[in-house]
């Protein structure tokens, strides 16, 4: 069936694209994209006021499938990500079994074909079990699938095994993404080491334990030639040394998550738990340095690092509660809170959604050039909602923007010119 989208502001960052008109879609492509398009037979969708964009992509979500299915699963995720807008996400290693075997791999594919409501790209483990002792078989999980590697969740440790993790990643032109802390920094810290923290007694995380560990890897990918993404940068130094290696010409991409430009360590007060996250909640200043980085390009990535954690999981002591949070229904409207405040154009906003993530992974999408999968996503940006953890689609609701007023939403998403999510 053919599908005309019409009267909508089509809005295609990638290619300097932002007009009024129509979209059509032919078997399951982009067909054309000008005024007026009248085709018969052709299933009309109204965008009349609203924002018509490549599929949104989150290239940093954990869909605990398999190992932690009770928390959310492939479906479920993606029916979250589909009521957010995204038509791809790319699903972090740390399941159980870990996702360092081909067999792994070919399990979430399998399944992603099944039930998922978005594409699902898996990324595989650096390092067996995600321990950092010796490195996975990195050609084996791009062949069978993985678009990136990444240990999340924990830091490669070992410099030498980055380093030749970063080396064998290179010949396979495999992006590595890497979740870097110094955990000898880190300690039994629970939040960002500071004010709040001493006010609170709870023990402090320095921003320095980033930082640290993202200067290392940035020069072992400038001395490797290898591609890299920093996963969740949360701090004024990481994004300056960011800023700097991409001057040098490093093949280094790096993302944010919508909670680090819009919290800061204030929100963990009452000891919230859904306020507790790996990096943790900064200062002021370091929201202000994520804003600028997103403005300038620095960070070309808005991810959501989508955690979904179990009730008991979370209500418990500060101390023990799981770190992260639920991400995917609430990323774009934080998103385009960036718009209505002056850090970002809507073209720059979306273009971090979209082509920024595709980029990054090298990834199909971000783009709605002719020719290309219809991956759309409709947006009606003047909406005004509620957050309600419990109307959410994930099967976790631990979310510290319960109960916020939101502006924005996506009304319609479109995976292969298929409706996977309407409102």
């Amino acid at each position: 069936m053919n599908t005309i989208i019409k009267n909508g502001r089509v809005l295609d960052p990638a290619h300097g694209i932002d007009m009024s008109c129509d979209l059509l879609i032919k078997d399951g492509s982009i067909a054309d994209m000008s005024p007026n398009i009248e085709v018969e037979d052709a299933e009309c969708i109204d965008a009349s006021g609203c924002l018509v964009t490549p599929g949104l992509i989150d290239i940093h979500v954990h869909l605990r499938d398999p190992g932690f299915e009770y928390k959310e699963d492939i479906e479920s995720g993606t029916r979250a990500a589909a009521a957010g807008g995204f038509t791809a996400v790319a699903c972090m290693p740390n399941t159980a079994p870990v996702n360092d075997s081909k067999a792994t791999t070919r399990y979430i594919l399998e399944k992603a074909a099944q039930v998922a409501h978005t594409r699902v790209y898996p990324v595989g483990a650096i390092t067996k079990g995600l321990k950092g002792e010796s490195l996975a078989e990195l050609g084996d999980l791009k062949n069978a699938g993985c678009v990136a590697a990444s240990d999340d969740g924990h830091p490669v440790t070992n410099g030498e095994i980055m380093r030749r993790a970063l080396e064998y990643a290179r010949s396979f032109d495999l992006p590595l993404i890497s979740h870097s802390e110094d955990l000898t920094l880190v300690g039994d810290g629970v939040m960002n080491d500071g004010f709040v923290a001493t006010e609170l007694g709870l023990r402090g995380i320095p921003w320095v334990a980033e930082v640290a560990a993202i200067a290392r890897d940035v020069m072992l990918a400038e001395y490797t030639g290898a591609r890299l993404h920093i996963a969740h940068v949360s701090t004024r130094g990481a994004v300056d040394i960011i800023r700097a290696a991409q001057k040098r010409g490093v093949r280094v991409t790096a993302e944010t998550a919508p909670h680090y430009f819009t919290l800061t360590e204030d929100a963990v007060r009452g000891y919230n738990t859904n306020a507790k996250m790996n990096p943790p909640l900064r200062s002021g200043d370091d929201l202000e340095a994520i804003r600028a980085g997103l403005a300038d390009g620095t960070l070309s990535v808005i991810a959501t690092d989508h955690a979904p954690h179990h009730l008991d999981e979370k209500n418990v002591e500060f101390n023990l509660a799981l770190n992260g949070i639920i991400g995917l229904e609430t990323s774009l409207p934080l998103t385009l809170r960036l718009v209505e405040e002056g850090v970002l154009s809507l073209s720059e906003a979306i273009f971090c959604l979209t082509a920024g993530p595709a980029r990054a992974l090298n990834l199909p999408g971000g783009t709605l050039e002719v020719g290309r999968p219809a991956d759309v996503t409709i947006i009606d940006p003047e909406v005004k909602w509620t957050m309600d953890p419990a109307a959410g689609r994930s099967r976790s609701q631990n979310t510290p923007f319960g109960g916020w007023k939101l502006k924005g939403r996506a009304i319609c998403t479109l995976v292969d010119g298929r409706v996977r999510f309407k409102r």
